[in-house]
């Protein structure tokens, strides 16, 4: 793995690096406090995470990595380190439902057997006895031949992604799968979008070659009218972008389902984030102008 090591030498960096990371955390905190995840059970997680990172990413070559290796690395005490190292990594806790309802919402707004005229996803009748190829059971059929219709209509409509019109169709709620209810399937979502976020600005902080696209607009003293006119100009346009990236990517995901090299994943994401001024945000913006401007 390319990896600056100078680049972190120096105290002036580390402390840099602590202040970013301190505000980066904070969210993180308060969501964990939220929901009963308390310092002790975080910090165990923590030296676990410390420990597989540089257990899988900093190996030397043609060199067994060791205990003693990682604590240099870590800070971890050795007992510590040795003690997880031995355990069975987690199988990743993804819900499968979650994962098929990614694939099912980005057919639903993007195929023509499930779009009307205006590229809106359609009111789908339930079985495809009734509405054949643009039915909601054609639909989870396209996507997944082990898990039949019934079940994922009835997480949906539990968790408010679909809803049933008075013409017993199903109807999506929005165009994105953010549910309503459903703490797990939030979950999912949060550690994918986060996870993936945090990688492709870490990636380009180390100046790893080719840099990640990562843009962002960023604006204060702002009134609640205005934000929420911008909130709408970005939900209208940032969706428009969703659909063109997404109906190109089930192109060439069919494209590439022969093809050995087929093993990458993409993630192409959108938000809009808002609050009072932060002192600390405002400053932190002011010095990056200041030395943008040098």
């Amino acid at each position: 793995m390319p990896y600056d090591y100078e680049m972190t030498s120096s105290n002036s960096v580390q402390q840099k690096m602590l202040t970013a990371l301190t505000r980066v955390l904070k969210p993180l905190i308060r969501l964990a406090l939220t929901q009963g995840v308390n310092y002790p059970m975080l910090l165990e997680t923590l030296k676990t995470v410390f420990v597989q990172v540089a257990e899988e990413d900093f190996k030397l070559e043609k060199r067994e990595q060791t205990d003693s290796r990682i604590t240099l690395l870590t800070g971890l005490h050795r007992k510590d380190v040795h003690r997880l190292r031995g355990q069975p990594q987690d199988s990743k806790n993804q819900s499968a439902l979650a994962t098929l309802g990614s694939q099912l919402v980005g057919l639903w707004i993007s195929d023509p057997n499930f779009i009307d005229s205006d590229g809106n996803p359609k009111a789908l009748p339930r079985s495809a006895s009734v509405g054949g190829n643009s039915s909601f059971e054609y639909l989870v059929a396209s996507v997944s031949k082990d898990i039949r219709a019934r079940p994922v209509l009835d997480e949906w409509l539990r968790v408010g992604v679909v809803h049933i019109d008075d013409n017993d169709c199903v109807c999506l709620n929005s165009d994105a799968f953010v549910p309503s209810a459903g703490f797990e399937e939030k979950l999912f979502f949060f550690q994918q979008n986060i996870h993936d976020h945090v990688a492709a600005t870490a990636h380009n902080l180390m100046n790893i070659n080719p840099p990640m696209l990562e843009r962002c607009v960023y604006y204060d003293a702002l009134t609640p009218a205005a934000i929420n006119e911008l909130k709408t100009l970005a939900e209208k346009q940032g969706m428009v972008a969703l659909k063109s990236i997404n109906k190109r990517a089930i192109e060439l995901q069919l494209e590439s389902a022969l093809s050995s090299e087929a093993r990458q994943r993409f993630t192409y994401a959108m938000y809009f984030y808002h609050a009072e001024e932060d002192a600390i945000a405002k400053l932190a913006y002011e010095n990056h102008l200041n030395t943008s401007n040098k």
